[in-house]
């Protein structure tokens, strides 16, 4: 919504305040203006040898509906910017923070009427399309499926959770990925060559600072090349120069969302995989997001018996001793807590065999029912259960040698039935099952 002060007016009389180009930001100053300018996105993209699908659309001027998902700075603006120029079409552009269905509308209306007395069509390119509820998606709808106009929405959310089935059924999704550093110093280098940064000298190690440190976002970088080079004062940038002009970048995580879903998976395999550094990582960009602690230990507890289990029984301790302390102390002091059991986790041997055995008894039973337990084992604890013959001949094992009997425990329809398999990490209970077994003559 913002690179629109920068914008002069469509040809049907709306009026904006336009800005000199030498006044705007360098990051709109530097803006790409054809598809081959753009860096970055060959995933979608392809290159200029072997053009993708959306390439030769854009490059034949013939767009289609899309929703841009990605991260910020990532060009999505541009990208639709480019497609609306490639296809001689008129740009309107909304923020779905700030306009209603009555904007809207009135898109729609100026469409109409350009269609009708030009043939021009009109590409409305609708930021934060997230932030539209169903109601204000469903307006959408008529116009983008009758081809009045190509919709380009842009979004940072995974749109296929914010986003109607219905209008994401007529537009194609395209994932934008972060700009690699590589790229991101290709930027900064080109707004050097083109003079936009006065001529500033900047090392080559300030350069791959500066792109390194932006997180991909092109915008970002250049906002602070900008800043940095206008606070050099004509002398060569420096590393604290650049460092002042970066500042601490803003943390991207929204726990409602699904990088909410995918730091915690990251999280869990990271610990299955046995790599504390990793899962130490993913641990902290959740805090700093401001995910709920709670929500992270119940996870440690869960992953201490699903992968580790009987591999080592103490970590099902430490992960529940984790959540008394997040429940005693809170953040931020908690962290320290969270640490250790991160850590304890990752490092501990892993088993999956209590989980397997488990799964496999509990399909058992899906599959074949439940069967009655032998009448020695069932409850006598009621007046008239020995007339029924229930915990009749029930043989004690404590009364037998090394406290195991050689009893049946399983119904017939069970016995024999093996749901529990130790593994490599469980050798000590593989042999104590073997030698209970033995023991118990099976």
């Amino acid at each position: 919504m913002a690179d629109q002060l920068f914008e002069t007016g469509d040809d049907d009389g709306r009026s904006r305040t336009p800005v000199p180009h030498a006044d705007a930001p360098l990051a709109v100053r530097m803006r790409p203006r054809t598809i081959d300018e753009l860096v970055g996105q060959q995933h979608i993209l392809g290159s200029p040898q072997e053009p993708s699908a959306l390439r030769r659309a854009i490059a034949d001027g013939r767009p289609h509906s899309m929703v841009l998902y990605g991260p910020p700075g990532s060009g999505k603006t541009t990208l639709a910017r480019i497609v609306a120029g490639a296809a001689r079409a008129a740009f309107e552009e909304l923020s779905a923070v700030e306009a209603g269905r009555a904007q809207v509308r009135e898109v729609i209306e100026r469409a109409a009427h350009r269609r009708e007395a030009s043939g021009e069509p009109t590409i409305f390119f609708l930021d934060e399309i997230h932030r539209f509820n169903k109601a204000q998606q469903d307006a959408l709808l008529p116009a983008v499926e009758e081809g009045l106009v190509t919709l380009i929405g842009a979004t940072t959310e995974n749109p296929y959770f914010e986003v109607n089935a219905a209008l994401l059924s007529r537009a194609q999704v395209y994932e934008l990925h972060a700009l690699s550093a590589a790229d991101v110093e290709a930027l900064l280098r080109r707004a050097l060559e083109r003079g936009e940064c006065g001529g500033a000298t900047v090392p080559g190690e300030v350069l791959a600072f500066l792109a390194g440190r932006s997180g991909g976002d092109a915008r970002t970088a250049l906002a602070a090349l900008e800043l940095a080079c206008e606070s050099a004062e004509g002398q060569p940038l420096t590393m604290e120069g650049a460092e002042e002009a970066l500042q601490r970048r803003a943390l991207r995580y929204d726990k409602a969302g699904d990088q909410h879903y995918d730091y915690i998976s990251a999280f869990i395999k990271a610990t299955r995989a046995s790599d504390p550094d990793a899962a130490l990582y993913y641990l902290a960009v959740m805090l700093e997001g401001g995910e709920d602690p709670r929500y992270l230990v119940r996870r440690m507890i869960v992953l201490a018996s699903e992968d580790i289990g009987n591999a080592d029984p103490q970590a099902l301790v430490v992960a529940t001793a984790t959540a008394a302390a997040v429940e005693h102390i809170g953040m931020p002091e908690c962290q320290y807590a969270l640490g250790q059991c991160a850590i304890y986790l990752a490092l501990a041997p892993k088993s999956n065999a209590a989980t397997r055995a488990i799964g496999a008894a509990r399909g058992h039973v899906r599959s074949h029912g439940a069967a009655s337990p032998p009448a020695p084992l069932r409850s006598a604890a009621y007046p008239g259960a020995a007339e029924l013959g229930r915990g009749q001949g029930y043989e004690y094992p404590h009364d037998q040698p090394g406290h195991v009997s050689g009893q049946e425990v399983a119904p017939d329809e069970v016995a024999g039935t093996r749901f529990y398999e130790p593994d490599d990490a469980e050798a000590p209970l593989r042999e104590r099952l073997e030698q209970i077994r033995r023991a118990r003559g099976r």
